[in-house]
């Protein structure tokens, strides 16, 4: 097998389509739009304060102030806090998924494992950057249990590629061994992505390469296992 079988070892699962407006046949294609417009709007303004205070904290009244509308306005879309966590923690999954496929299921043959790490934990903490609610909505501390529970499957997907690729480049492990040495990876990865978003622009790079490092020395003495 190599790397790209291994990396298309099984697809991600689909994503829930992110909520749109309530459509009827005779609604204007005008007002479908501004409608959708709006609620990628207040989703946006969502991620902000989700970011920013953290779910608990977080309040509609501060997601309207964001988007700039009132919150009768907001009410008009979504009845509640819990109803755009959803609507938010859907999108990113959605977006995610689009990530993962494009990381891991074209990793080319012949890479080292420093390239390797480029290629996969690049564009995933780009993505973080972009969405620093991603972080707080999954695996904050007072993240809902149905969001983990959303955003269960992909993590599930990503484990069985990680440890597909790593099956390929130890191909002395157990497919047990090297699914649990993929969860240890990617807990791993989730543990110090918190300090490479919480560093200045300045300092970022030297915590990517932080991160990478233990990465790759975590899977060296993995693959040197006999």
């Amino acid at each position: 097998m190599t790397l790209q079988d291994a990396a298309q070892a099984e697809p991600t699962p689909a994503a829930p389509k992110t909520p749109a407006i309530p459509k009827t046949p005779a609604a204007p294609k005008k007002r479908q739009a501004r409608g959708e417009r709006r609620i990628a709007e207040l989703l946006d303004a969502a991620g902000q304060i989700f970011a920013e205070c953290g779910y608990s904290a977080a309040t509609t009244n501060a997601i309207a102030a964001r988007a700039g509308v009132s919150p009768g306005t907001l009410y008009q879309y979504f009845p509640n806090k819990d109803a755009i966590a959803d609507a938010v923690g859907e999108l990113y999954t959605a977006e995610l998924r689009e990530v993962v496929d494009r990381v891991l299921m074209r990793v080319p043959d012949g890479v080292s494992l420093t390239e390797l790490l480029d290629l996969v934990v690049d564009p995933m903490v780009d993505y973080h950057l972009d969405r620093p609610a991603c972080v707080v909505l999954f695996v904050g501390p007072d993240s809902p249990q149905r969001l983990t529970e959303l955003h269960q499957p992909l993590h599930d997907a990503m484990l069985v590629r990680i440890g597909a690729i790593l099956a390929v480049l130890g191909p002395q492990l157990s497919a047990e061994h090297a699914r649990r040495s993929a969860e240890v990876a990617v807990h791993m990865f989730k543990g110090v992505l918190p300090l490479v978003l919480a560093a200045t622009p300045a300092d970022r790079p030297r915590y990517i390469d932080e991160l990478k490092l233990s990465l790759a020395g975590y899977f060296s003495l993995v693959l040197s296992r006999p």
